[in-house]
Order: structure tokens, then sequence, then C-alpha cells
């Protein structure tokens, strides 16, 4: 009897999964870890950025109008996809920031979507670093802090305000037309074949505000949320509250399995394993790429009313492991 008891453990230890949620956040790499490769402190106060009018708006409505947007220092540049904020300048940094930090960056827009064309529904602007590709075998990682404003001072709408996001790519499936052989013929459907492509996907951070007055709102307060993007399923999942504002601290790595570790903690102390929200395994793409970082700046683009006013500071790019960066293949 006590032989089979014995022989049952056994079995159940190696077939039972043991969930132990502090180990999954030590195990992980804590941003802000490893080899700075790309960074700006926003210490320089001759930084300025060259807003070309009008911007690009290739997600709404397929244009790209170039010449580009560019920072002076060639850090920063405007999204092709969606266009920059309205407004990029060097800032004073607010109180309670990195010690000894003089400078930040302050992003704020009103038009987010199609130049003169309000409309009337969330859009985004993207603010991009400079990309210095590596390939996931370098467990890329980030870190970059934020600062909150004075709730008065948000945008008084529900949604999300703000976004903290990576660009990274791997191989994805796709199921596409095929007009090979029979596929044109009258009366007869086209088929279709599965075709395999380098893409482009984007997990990160979002804001989420919701108003004092919010009719849903039964907190009395305005308050925000962090949102991350994404699971398996391409789901947003809910992490820590923000109750007050002020500075926050974001931070994100990936590791070779292309699993994305998110962490976020109030104030501007570096990053630590209890600063971990969640680990994810964003579309469940196989990424195998991390491109550059970069910020969405949202509003109701309703040609009145301006988004909240953020500011960033010393957005910082690490990789942990190997002694150079691979660039990303070409697509």
């Amino acid at each position: 009897m006590l032989l089979r008891t014995i022989n049952f453990l056994r079995v159940l230890l190696v077939t039972t999964p043991v969930l132990l949620a502090p180990a999954v956040a030590s195990a992980q790499i804590v941003p802000g870890t490893g080899t700075l490769i790309n960074s700006d402190d926003f210490e320089d106060e001759d930084f300025g950025f060259t807003l070309n009018w009008p911007k690009s708006s290739r997600e709404e409505d397929k244009q790209v109008r170039y010449p580009l947007g560019q920072s002076s220092n060639r850090m920063w540049y405007e999204s092709p996809k969606r266009g920059m904020p309205d407004t990029i300048k060097r800032v004073e940094t607010p109180a309670g920031g990195i010690e000894g930090s003089l400078g930040a960056l302050y992003l704020r827009s009103r038009d987010t979507g199609i130049p003169g064309r309000p409309g009337f529904k969330q859009a985004q602007d993207d603010f991009i670093m400079a990309a210095k590709p590596m390939t996931l075998s370098y467990s890329p990682n980030y870190v970059v802090r934020v600062y909150l404003p004075e709730w008065e001072q948000w945008e008084q709408r529900k949604g999300v305000s703000f976004g903290i996001r990576s660009g990274m790519q791997g191989p994805q499936e796709k199921e596409v037309d095929d007009d090979s052989g029979f596929g044109r013929r009258l009366f007869r459907r086209m088929r279709k074949r599965t075709e395999t492509t380098m893409e482009p996907y984007y997990p990160g951070f979002f804001i989420h505000f919701t108003p004092k007055d919010d009719p849903q709102n039964t907190t009395g307060e305005a308050f925000a949320k962090v949102l991350v993007r994404a699971n398996q399923l391409g789901h947003e999942v809910a992490g820590p509250m923000i109750t007050e504002p002020g500075w926050w601290t974001f931070g994100m790595s990936v590791t070779p399995d292309a699993r994305c570790h998110y962490y976020a903690s109030p104030g501007v102390d570096d990053l630590t394993a209890a600063d971990h929200i969640t680990s994810q395994f964003p579309y469940k793409i196989q990424g195998t790429h991390f491109n550059t970082i970069f910020f969405n700046v949202c509003s109701a683009d309703n040609g009145k009313s301006w988004s909240t006013p953020w500011i960033i500071d010393d957005p910082k790019v690490f990789y942990v492991t190997g002694n150079r960066v691979q660039q990303a293949r070409r697509q």
C-alpha cells in the first residue's frame, strides 16, 4: 500500500503543472538589464523636431506625405503609417523626475487622423525612435519614464490616451487568393493558398483614462488604468490602476521564445522583479526580431479637443546576450 501511494505521488508530480507566480516573474529579464544600445535623455537644449506638414496618414487613407518629420539629433521620426504628434518640444523636467534630469520631451496632438478631415473617433499619432534591430536571441528590453499630469489637464474623454509600444516582427501565415491556374476562370471560385511572410506587430502598454464625471464611473474620482497588449488571442490584459498622477516607469523585455514580459511602477526608480505585471505570447506570433520603440498620442480627432499633454524621459533600449546586434532580415 505504501509503495502504491509513493508511485501515485511520483506520477502526480510529473504530470501536474505547478503554478508559482513569483518564480515565473523572477525568471524573466527585468527591463533595464544588459547593454545599452539606443537612448535619448533630452538634455540637449538645442533639441528640435522638424514638423513637415501635412503629416502622413497611411492607415486611414493610404497617404504617405514626404518628407517625413525628424528630430535634429536623428533619433526620432514621424510614422508613415499614422503621422507625428502635432506638438513635439523639449521642456524642463517636471518635479519628481530622474535625479539630475533637466530636460524631457513634451508630446501633444489634436488632429490625429487624416489631416484637415476630422474623423470624430479616437485616432492616434506615432512618435518613433530610430530603429536598431536585433534578433530576439539577444533578449531585448526597454525602459521609459512617463509623466502623468493632473487629472484636470487630461482630455476629458473615456478611452485610451497614450501608448508605449515596441515594433517587432515575425513569420505569420495568411490565406491569400490564388489567381493561378483555374483561379480566374469564369464561374469558378478563386482558390486559396497559405503564404508565410514576415509581418510587424506592436506589443506594449496603453494608458486608459476615465473622467470623474463619466456616467459609469462609480468611484467619484478620475483615474487611469494600464492595459497590456496583448495576450495570445490579441486581447488586452488589465494592469494596475493609477489613482494619483505623477511619474511612472514602464518597461518590457522579450525572451528568445518571443514572450513579452511587462513591468510598471509609480515613480522613477529602476524596475525590479516585484514590478512584473504579466507575461504574454502576443497573438501567438513566433516573433524573431525587435526593431524599436514608439509612443502613441491619442485624441478624439474632432478638430477641437487636444490630447492629454504627455511628457516622457530617458527612453532606453538594452540587449542582454551576444557581442553584436544582428540586423533584421529584409522582406
